[in-house]
């Protein structure tokens, strides 16, 4: 005769056959994640330091993370884009990356679209920018002939203004999925009395837009601190896995 169960020891099989399959699904996260890296970029002027609090998240979800400072006040973005972000990619690949995400902060964005002006990586993912000057900032048209600000921000400082000799007025469109986030709250009067409209200090919400994203965030938070913002990282995380933000009522 067929043994039968006791709903004690039915229970007890349910409760079992439901942690198995979690562990399963939750190794198999894992095993995915590890196959997928996310390059850091930081902003103008920063160090890898400001993007630790990203790196910190994504790791704990399984990412493999390069996040690297480079020398963004000494070399021209040509310079910088080229030699850093080919290092990334190396990194990423000799760890047998499938997929390589970008998620980069202010100057950082700058460098991705012109690196993927004439290259398109393979196993290129998505890419969140973070307060990118993408149509240039008036900040640097007030600053760009103060011998302080060359001398501090360097030859990349000088190359993000909206004049039409400036790298973003020049950058065409690139193929990739692409998500923007960027502040409306600005603790820099002194430079947001110079840009038009709602703005983080340093870059206006409507600069920062692309015509190929395909989301876009308005956070309320500033350009210097925006990559720390816990609510930040949680959309980071979110289109970096589904290629949209997380929309909330």
């Amino acid at each position: 005769m067929p043994q039968i169960l006791k709903p004690g020891m039915f229970l007890f099989f349910l409760i079992s056959l439901t942690l198995s399959a979690e562990s399963t699904a939750s190794q198999s996260n894992q095993t995915s994640a590890k196959q997928e890296c996310v390059i850091l970029l930081h902003g103008l002027g920063r160090t890898k330091l400001a993007m630790r609090p990203v790196q910190k998240a994504l790791a704990q979800e399984g990412y493999q993370v390069w996040n690297e400072s480079y020398p963004s006040t000494q070399k021209t973005i040509e310079q910088l884009a080229n030699t850093t972000i080919t290092k990334a990619l190396q990194y990423c690949r000799s760890l047998g990356s499938k997929r390589i995400h970008f998620v980069s902060h202010s100057l950082g964005g700058i460098l991705l679209r012109y690196y993927l002006q004439n290259q398109h990586p393979r196993e290129l993912g998505h890419i969140v920018m973070l307060s990118p000057p993408n149509q240039g900032s008036e900040v640097v048209d007030y600053l760009k002939d103060n011998k302080l600000f060359q001398y501090f921000l360097g030859p990349a400082g000088q190359q993000i203004g909206t004049d039409q000799s400036s790298i973003p007025s020049k950058l065409k469109p690139i193929q990739a999925v692409i998500g923007i986030i960027t502040g409306s709250n600005s603790f820099e009067p002194w430079f947001s009395n110079r840009i038009p409209g709602p703005d983080d200090g340093k870059v206006s919400t409507e600069s920062a837009k692309l015509a190929e994203m395909r989301d876009y965030l308005v956070v309320e938070n500033g350009h210097t601190f925006i990559m720390s913002d816990a609510y930040v990282i949680e959309q980071i995380q979110h289109f970096l896995k589904h290629g949209k933000f997380l929309r909330t009522p």
